[in-house]
């Protein structure tokens, strides 16, 4: 299945990358969505264990959902994440897993990226690890994952099926897909699909 799009997806990526930037190094700033705590809050994540995480590590937070809220996280369980971030629900995961588990975190954006790293060394987790790379192209070999997640990531992608795909084929046979999105319910129109600004906001 493959999504048709007339966006210029290097050019999204480029924007969605520079948006994101923006979100690692100045979370104080004001953006279109909710970062940090409050959103975390909000979205109905554990207080218990966020509040027990440094500021540092929730501040750059940036998601629609909860992905936690639709599935279990087991010990021992190998997590993929796409579209990490900052590694938030990363580290979130990473606490599920435990010592015997792993967690994989795959972004695009080198902020989010080098911020993701410093989170897990404030929170010295050493059972989890973030990848550079993209939604359609996971570097993460076949059958790797019991569980993948995904917050807010595929609605900026223009190839969704393309991402799909790549999902299954990183999960083991009866992995699991927790995914919190944004979704449409009606068509959108030609011309907003080409408007990179409607894109990132």
């Amino acid at each position: 299945m493959t999504t048709e799009s007339s966006v210029d997806v290097d050019v999204l990526r480029d924007e969605v990358k520079k948006k994101y930037a923006e979100v690692a190094t100045d979370s104080t700033k004001t953006f279109h969505f909710h970062t940090g705590r409050p959103l975390a809050n909000a979205l109905g994540y554990q207080s218990d264990i966020v509040d027990r995480l440094p500021e540092e590590v929730v501040q750059s937070f940036a998601g629609v959902g909860n992905p936690f809220s639709v599935g279990v996280i087991e010990p021992g369980d190998t997590v993929i994440d796409v579209g990490s971030g900052s590694g938030f629900d990363c580290i979130v995961a990473a606490q599920a897993v435990g010592e015997s588990g792993t967690v994989i975190g795959v972004d695009m954006t080198t902020e989010m990226l080098e911020q993701a790293d410093n989170n897990r060394r404030l929170t010295g987790l050493d059972n989890v690890e973030f990848r550079m790379g993209y939604a359609e192209e996971l570097p993460v070999e076949d059958g790797r994952a019991d569980i993948a997640i995904s917050n807010g990531v595929i609605n900026l992608c223009p190839d969704k099926g393309r991402v799909f795909k790549e999902i299954f084929r990183v999960l083991k046979s009866g992995g699991r897909l927790l995914l919190s999105d944004i979704i449409t319910h009606k068509p959108v129109p030609q011309g907003a699909k080409e408007d990179i600004d409607l894109w990132t906001a």
